[in-house]
């Protein structure tokens, strides 16, 4: 098993170790991404919501419905609710489970990128457009061709390239993706499909995106992740090895 499972967790404990209070106390939120524009912090979280489903590995019981972005005029001011930017029901080919979102900005535009599933239950990566940093954000009505899994992360590079970063595993189905095409068959185990302890852990993955910030450049390509002698991290190595949430920054 590469993981204990989510019941091992000890949630009490985590909430005592926190280095600060929370910001945002009056929705459920989890994976933010943050941003400076336009002088001032923008927040883009998940945003969680009792939907009375039992706890499992693949997280089934995260069922974000849509989005909220927040403000903050500096490090410690009061925080602001800007209300729903996005929500599923707008989202033509997302069903249900806008997991970790990520924006950016080009050209005046603002480009909210999110995964969610889709009418077969598998996880894409889609784009949203807006005019303001807070939304709100018009979908486009297919995800980004070629794209799959969870947690995108939308790098700009100096120069003035960009490129998403992306992936998952358990609940974010990266390893249902090992051959290149998604493998529905059961069991359901987060644990299935993935390498033995003593192969190549699985990998995120990166792509150029496309001038417009639509689509995908290029075919998606594995972000190497590699021990101190050189060699790519294995499964069993779970203190190193990429588990989600891909992030690259300056």
């Amino acid at each position: 098993m590469p993981e204990k499972s989510i019941d091992y967790i000890d949630f009490d404990d985590l909430n005592k170790r926190s280095i600060s209070p929370h910001i945002i106390t009056h929705l459920y939120t989890a994976d933010p991404s943050a941003h400076v524009f336009n002088g001032k912090i923008y927040i883009y979280p998940s945003h969680d919501i009792d939907a009375g489903d039992a706890f499992d590995d693949l997280g089934s019981h995260f069922a974000m419905e849509d989005y909220h972005v927040f403000s903050m005029e500096y490090i410690d001011s009061a925080v602001k609710d800007h209300g729903v930017a996005l929500h599923v029901d707008n989202v033509k080919w997302a069903e249900k489970q806008m997991w970790a979102p990520d924006a950016n900005e080009k050209d005046g535009q603002y480009y909210l990128f999110f995964p969610a599933k889709d009418y077969k239950g598998i996880f894409r990566i889609g784009v949203a457009v807006g005019e303001n940093p807070e939304g709100p954000f018009t979908p486009m009505d297919k995800p980004i061709e070629g794209s799959f899994s969870i947690d995108p992360a939308v790098y700009k590079d100096d120069n003035g390239e960009y490129y998403m970063y992306f992936g998952g595993i358990w609940g974010g189905q990266l390893q249902r993706w090992r051959n290149g095409v998604f493998n529905p068959n059961n069991p359901a185990s987060p644990t299935a499909f993935l390498p033995n302890d003593d192969e190549p852990a699985l990998l995120p993955f990166v792509a150029k995106m496309s001038d417009d910030l639509l689509e995908f450049a290029e075919k998606p390509r594995e972000v190497q992740i590699l021990d101190e002698k050189g060699k790519l991290l294995l499964a069993g190595d779970n203190e190193r090895r990429f588990f989600e949430a891909a992030w690259v920054h300056k």
